[in-house]
């Protein structure tokens, strides 16, 4: 097990090992434990965390906030508006100055081919790791809380396990594109089998294809893309419908940005049969189970049946990723020297 992660970003899964992946699974579990028998464990005793986040958010920043607070820390709640980023204060020089006032940054940024590139200059600069609550790219608070959550239910032996990544219609043309792409460069590590399915303008960025199939064969596991829902949903065992934008094909076809919104939401249109059902769940296994990272578009991407019934897991992803995060930030702001 390695341990010796503290200062190391958490920007992408990709950039972490599997060995590394699984301490933070380890501990994420004994911080769980601990949580759950009210044992004090103030790992990160008077530590500063700052968050910027230029997107609502309901789980990224309750848990993380939260996490700092239970882990003896403080979290500072940040908004562009708040700062001089609102003037074109500079990501280095942001990096620079929080590094100065507290021992970690955490940023949410998920505009297209922009966040992940603006976490990662932070970062550059930034003395403190930086800890990325999503971007563009990918979210890896959800996603490792998704493993987690996976792992509880079915065992740490995920080997030959199916899951169904697939879209779902919302009315909505500009969802980020970063937990679905998150899961499939995450769980093929983990020995699961993922079957992607989406319809043929709402594909992923190239490199992201390129590191799902290069960790499947690295790690002996299946990455198929499908498009048609009912394909991913036969013989899954988790079946993870979400939606998500067509960023990667407007901009592929040099869509002009004044009409993206118009073109995007004429996509959407023709694939609103693409929802979550109780007759879908029906192809999957017997025994699978429902995720999402919320919040679901109830009626597009999810019928209540489904999101409330005896298959769905939500609200235990969604408790895990209280747990994981505090993990994230014990290792990499307390840790060993």
């Amino acid at each position: 097990m390695k341990t010796m992660l503290r200062g190391k970003d958490w920007i992408e899964t990709a950039d972490w090992s599997v060995e590394e992946l699984e301490t933070v699974l380890d501990v994420a579990a004994d911080l769980k434990r601990r949580f759950s028998l009210n044992e004090a464990h103030r790992i990160l005793q008077d530590k500063t965390l700052f968050m910027m986040f230029f997107e609502q958010s309901t789980r990224t920043r309750n848990s993380t906030e939260a996490g700092m607070t239970q882990l003896g820390g403080h979290a500072h709640d940040l908004t562009p508006d708040k700062m001089q980023i609102s003037h074109g204060e500079t990501p280095k020089d942001t990096g620079m100055v929080l590094s100065r006032y507290g021992h970690g940054i955490a940023i949410r940024n998920c505009f297209y081919k922009v966040g992940n590139k603006y976490i990662r200059e932070v970062a550059n600069y930034a003395s403190v790791p930086v800890i990325s609550l999503q971007c563009d790219v990918d979210h890896p608070c959800q996603t490792i809380a998704d493993l987690m959550t996976i792992r509880e239910k079915f065992g740490t032996n995920l080997r030959g396990l199916k899951v169904a990544a697939s879209w779902t219609y919302a009315p909505a043309y500009a969802r980020p594109l970063s937990v679905t792409q998150g899961l499939i460069t995450l769980l093929p590590r983990f020995g699961v089998d993922v079957t992607l399915a989406h319809p043929k303008e709402f594909y992923f960025m190239p490199h992201v294809m390129e590191k799902a199939r290069a960790f499947a064969k690295q790690h002996g596991t299946k990455f198929e893309v499908v498009n048609e829902m009912d394909d991913s949903f036969k013989d899954a065992v988790v079946c993870y419908p979400k939606s998500w934008g067509c960023h990667q094909y407007l901009d592929d076809q040099k869509v002009p940005e004044a009409e993206r919104k118009n073109v995007g939401m004429d996509l959407l249109g023709k694939y609103k049969s693409w929802v979550c059902s109780e007759k879908r769940m029906k192809l999957a296994k017997k025994e699978a189970v429902y995720m999402h990272p919320l919040p679901a578009d109830r009626g597009s991407e999810v019928e209540d049946a489904v999101i409330d019934g005896p298959q769905s897991i939500v609200f235990d992803q969604a408790e895990n990723r209280l747990h994981t995060v505090k993990a994230i930030q014990a290792l990499t702001m307390g840790g060993r020297p």
